[in-house]
């Protein structure tokens, strides 16, 4: 393969440079092996972030605080074209924690030839993460849903931690469209197995995103997707879901699985 190559990387909930600095090691480790990297933030980098509407020229607030999840197709096309309008031919689709549940979701049913390989990195057990979530939360939501106030804010942090309004509590809670990745062997898998992409799929071994043990977490996922032996699973042992003290590490074994697919 030649260059160019760019891996695009779409982050995860609060996934800004300011939380994870590990997107700093990827690209300058990237750049360094002659091979391009893009921060995809995605409407919920940050908690609230002021952008232009490019439709309205209207400023508007975005974040995780509105975010919807039909905005995913939206969103990943939208750094493919620009990907594409800027010359590269070899494109890697990657995601960290929400971030890879996307990809997972948008390739089960874009089978895009823009996209060469997918890089999926500690995708987030929803599941798990909502498990908190009192039953009376989740009437709430219901009921301001469905009496038409989804746009505004609920009375209580979503998860315990996530300011936001109804409608992206909503979609968290029970739209199902990122609930993609399970513990459970016989999980609603169906996502992964429309996939017809191969990769690579990586995970921190003290990941706490996953319930349970996290390799056999990825190596579950991997199972259920029709490319299975064609995928690379890496494992970075002893540290979690951002890769505390391995940063390096992590951008160190993404340019070599980068670099074989590039020559080979």
């Amino acid at each position: 393969m030649d260059v160019p190559l760019r891996m695009s990387l779409l982050t995860g909930i609060h996934g800004n440079f300011y939380s994870n600095p590990f997107y700093y090691n990827i690209g300058d480790t990237l750049n360094s092996g002659n091979i391009d990297f893009i921060y995809a933030q995605t409407n919920d980098a940050f908690g609230q972030i002021e952008t232009v509407n490019v439709n309205t020229g209207e400023k508007e607030i975005i974040g995780s605080w509105n975010e919807r999840f039909s905005y995913t197709d939206e969103d990943i096309d939208a750094y493919l074209t620009w990907t594409c309008k800027e010359g590269y031919e070899h494109i890697i689709l990657a995601g960290h924690s929400l971030g890879a549940n996307k990809v997972i979701y948008y390739l089960s049913h874009n089978h895009d030839p823009r996209v060469e390989h997918f890089f999926l990195l500690s995708p987030a057990n929803l599941t798990y993460m909502m498990s908190g979530v009192t039953a009376q939360e989740k009437q709430i939501i219901r009921d301001q849903v469905e009496r038409g106030d989804g746009d505004k804010m609920l009375p209580f942090p979503f998860m315990g931690w996530v300011e936001c309004i109804a409608h992206t509590a909503y979609d968290w809670q029970f739209s199902g469209m990122l609930n993609n990745v399970h513990t459970a062997h016989d999980g609603d898998f169906s996502q992964a197995e429309k996939i017809t992409h191969n990769g690579a799929l990586l995970v921190g071994t003290y990941d706490n995103f996953t319930d349970g043990d996290p390799s056999d977490f990825l190596r579950n996922l991997n199972a259920h997707m029709p490319t299975a032996d064609q995928n690379k699973l890496i494992f970075i042992e002893k540290t979690g879901h951002t890769y505390q003290m391995k940063n390096q590490e992590v951008a160190d074994d993404i340019l070599a699985q980068l670099s074989e697919w590039r020559d080979a």
